[in-house]
């Protein structure tokens, strides 16, 4: 059964969620209007006029998918991804800008429902690193608990693979050992945004196999096993 914070933050995030799904659309509406009636005022046609504002906001969408995904592989997203979505916004807010009455207070209502998303939408993946984060974080602190004592129904099998794993940062040489060392080499190139390594989830992900793997090749990574 689920506890009451876990209850509690899934409300909270769908609610988030929910907000960040509204704005989009009230943003992309005004935005869309907005760039719509610049680009005829500076002479496209109006085929034109309607591809430029949705080629701006679909660039907008793929690189905030993008540095989602990320984050939930333990990255922050990688230049590019940050980039796009800045210039993305910057046209927007830029096109929302331009056509507005030529006063503060006009300025400041076009400009509102990109500014509104922009700031959401960076609230939501604050709540989804750190959520990420601190299961993350959880599954690592398991790890450092003593394994439960072997149950006598267990799949044989399961207990096979656990033991192949636990003897995985043994192994000297082999293909294993090498797929080891491109883990730890891929998550020293894809540290998060205050240095840290992935998670040993975040590793096993990006190589298709099990959390404990993923553990264990970080571990002996930090003990200088995989250089």
């Amino acid at each position: 059964m689920e506890t009451d914070l876990s209850l509690a933050v899934r409300r909270i995030r769908r609610t988030t969620i929910a907000g960040v799904a509204l704005l989009a659309l009230i943003a992309a509406v005004v935005s869309f209007r907005h760039m719509h009636e610049l680009c005829l005022r500076h002479g496209e046609d109006h085929l034109a006029a309607v591809l430029i504002p949705l080629a701006v906001d679909g660039l907008i969408v793929v690189a905030s998918m993008s540095i989602l995904l990320a984050n939930r592989y333990g990255s922050c997203g990688g230049l590019l991804a940050w980039s796009l979505l800045v210039v993305g916004s910057l046209a927007s807010l830029g096109a929302n800008v331009a056509v507005a009455e030529p006063s503060l207070i006009g300025r400041l209502i076009a400009a509102w429902p990109s500014l509104a998303l922009i700031g959401s939408y960076e609230l939501l993946m604050s709540q989804i690193r750190r959520s990420a984060g601190g299961r993350a974080e959880a599954q690592e602190l398991a790890v450092i608990s003593p394994d439960p004592p072997a149950d006598a129904e267990a799949d044989p099998v399961e207990l096979q693979e656990d033991q192949e794993e636990d003897t995985v940062s043994a192994e000297p040489t082999g293909n294993g050992r090498l797929l080891q060392r491109e883990a730890w080499r891929w998550a020293q190139q894809n540290r998060q945004a205050d240095g840290d390594l992935p998670s040993g989830v975040a590793i096993a992900r990006v190589f298709a196999r099990s959390p404990r793997w993923g553990r264990l090749v970080k571990k002996a990574g930090l003990a200088g096993e995989l250089h």
